[in-house]
């Protein structure tokens, strides 16, 4: 058989109901991370439901707890041949809070509703769907050529809405037996724009901060004690101006990390940055100067103030506080020293006078930046693929805006990594009413289905 007529079992799949059944039963395991009474759920769905699927696709199966005592971690084989290449293919089986109460009327985050174009439940966007999207590719060249053509691996861990607790540990254990491969081709995050197929290489880093300044215990009348006692809000507010300008510049000299690469530049040559019908409309004037929408997400560093807190704001008195606390993240590229992020962040307030200011590392979340530079070899195969599947280039990213543990498998591993999205930027992902598009996942078959095609009958890239 040939390659379109694996993309037209693909196609079939979709039309005739079968991805759906498959979504919905794994959106029906209510597989969150964040609350500890559903442990049970995580197991379930790694054992259960994607146990079945992979075994019935020639997958042998293995399941392991988890280094950093966080939820388990499947790692499923299906070797053909010692000779061939193997790909690393990942997804993430657990999912934000359902948020069961404030999903709108007529859809649930447990269950799968289709209106119209949207496809509506927790993880559908999150990462079920986008996974779903690979297994099921794959299956469709299974089904039209007899194999693969080459050697797959696929890992699914149930804690990256956690921060993927003990992911590093465990891929440094496996790195040189059951997780060594040739490259890493996984689905996660949104497409530059919902009508554009989109390859990105990495992802931001990200580290959470909290910044605080307690002058005392309690609060004070602010009639009796107004312009005696120095407020703890005031102090944080101009604190935290210092760290950007009025739009957002970043201030902190170590933050700015150096000019993207030309390869970087190229690649993000004349993109536009959109979520699509819904989504926010992008601020021209905000974050760094002379840098396209592009390059301020792609290839630049961004602090965001993400909550400030001081007395009670949901029922203020007269009074002033005694203390108040800021709630921060740096979103940084390649090039960051990440173990200055901090330390900077402290040296910048000392030298300002601000020394009643107290800045922390978060306590979670922490995501480290990692790129493949566009040029690459791999990069080039993979933009080949997807053009010759949909008639014109994907979009190539640097990086993703939002933070993915892609450096444990660009570094731990020493893998070049390519992410192929399946959802958008509107989709609500993390909040109530998470959704797929339709279209974007019929295509995103037909995309993956080419991408494991191509690398069956061609083999891997030639190195420069």
């Amino acid at each position: 058989m040939s390659r379109q007529a694996a993309i037209e079992v693909a196609q079939r799949y979709f039309d005739d109901g079968g991805f759906f059944d498959d979504l919905a039963r794994r959106i029906a395991v209510p597989s969150t991370s964040q609350e500890p009474d559903h442990a049970d759920a995580l197991t379930a769905y790694l054992d259960d439901e994607m146990r079945a699927s992979l075994e019935a696709l020639g997958y042998d199966c293995e399941i392991f707890e988890n280094p950093a005592e966080a939820g388990p971690i499947m790692i499923a084989r299906r070797i053909e041949d010692a000779a061939l290449p193997t790909v690393l293919t990942y997804g993430h089986g657990d999912t934000v809070r359902g948020q069961d109460d404030r999903w709108r009327d007529g859809i649930e985050p447990w269950r799968l509703v289709i209106e119209g174009e949207r496809w509506y439940g927790r993880g559908t966007a999150d990462n079920k769907g986008q996974h779903s999207v690979n297994i099921g590719a794959l299956a469709a060249v299974i089904e039209a050529r007899g194999a693969l053509g080459f050697n797959s691996t696929f890992l699914l861990e149930t804690g990256e809405e956690m921060g993927s607790p003990g992911l590093r540990e465990f891929c440094a254990d496996h790195a040189d037996g059951l997780l060594a491969a040739d490259v890493f081709v996984s689905s996660d995050g949104p497409r530059l724009a919902p009508d554009r197929p989109t390859l990105f290489l990495g992802a931001r880093g990200v580290k959470p901060i909290d910044i605080f300044v307690e002058l005392r215990d309690g609060a004070h009348h602010s009639g009796n004690w107004g312009g005696l006692l120095a407020n703890p809000a005031i102090v944080l507010a101009q604190a935290l101006a210092t760290v950007t300008d009025v739009r957002g510049t970043i201030r902190v000299p170590e933050w700015r990390p150096s000019p993207p690469s030309n390869s970087v530049r190229h690649a993000l040559a004349g993109l536009e940055v959109g979520g699509g019908k819904g989504g926010p409309t992008v601020d021209p004037e905000w974050g760094e100067p002379g840098m396209t929408p592009a390059e301020r997400v792609y290839a630049w560093n961004s602090f965001e103030v993400l909550a400030f807190t001081a007395g009670t704001p949901a029922s203020p008195v007269n009074a002033i506080p005694g203390s108040a606390r800021a709630h921060c993240h740096l979103r940084y590229v390649v090039g960051t020293d990440r173990d200055d992020i901090v330390p900077a962040l402290r040296r910048h307030l000392e030298g300002l006078g601000f020394d009643s200011v107290r800045v922390e590392e978060g306590r979670a979340g922490e995501l480290r930046a990692s790129r493949l530079e566009p040029d690459h070899p791999w990069v080039r195969w993979a933009v080949a693929s997807v053009a010759r599947t949909t008639g014109a280039p994907p979009a190539v990213l640097p990086n993703l805006g939002g933070s993915l543990p892609n450096d444990v498998f660009a570094d731990v591993l020493g893998l070049p990594t390519i992410w192929v999205p399946h959802s958008y930027a509107g989709c609500s992902q993390h909040a109530p009413n998470e959704h797929l598009l339709a279209p974007i996942v019929r295509e995103g078959l037909e995309i993956m289905t080419g991408l494991f095609w191509d690398l069956g009958a061609d083999g891997p890239p030639a190195e420069d």
